[in-house]
């Protein structure tokens, strides 16, 4: 089997992980989730490259959490409405306190 390239991500997305340890293929889901989350154009078009838009696409619809502006952002690379995004669809089951 081909041996894929490694894509080359910014180290601060992952500051709080081993980043020389991590693993892309075992860890997909935390490293797609965290690079839509914290890094920035290039890196995510490297994520895009290595994982596909498949794989990318089933991650983000059901990930627990991503924030407002990271769910608009996926919504948009995945050409989805936000209304399909498990975090989206938890968001409204579990609305916010009002505040007094």
């Amino acid at each position: 089997m081909e041996e894929r390239k490694k894509p080359i991500f910014d180290k601060r997305i992952f500051w709080d992980v081993n980043f020389e340890n991590l693993d892309y293929d075992k860890k997909y889901k935390f490293v797609i989730e965290r690079v839509f989350e914290r890094g920035d154009v290039p890196d995510i078009r490297n994520c895009r490259r290595y994982y596909g838009d498949d794989l990318i696409r089933e991650v983000l619809l059901n990930a627990k959490f991503l924030s407002k502006t990271t769910l608009y952002l996926a919504a948009a690379v995945v050409d989805r409405p936000i209304e399909d995004f498990r975090c989206y669809k938890l968001r409204q089951s579990n609305p916010e306190l009002h505040p007094y």
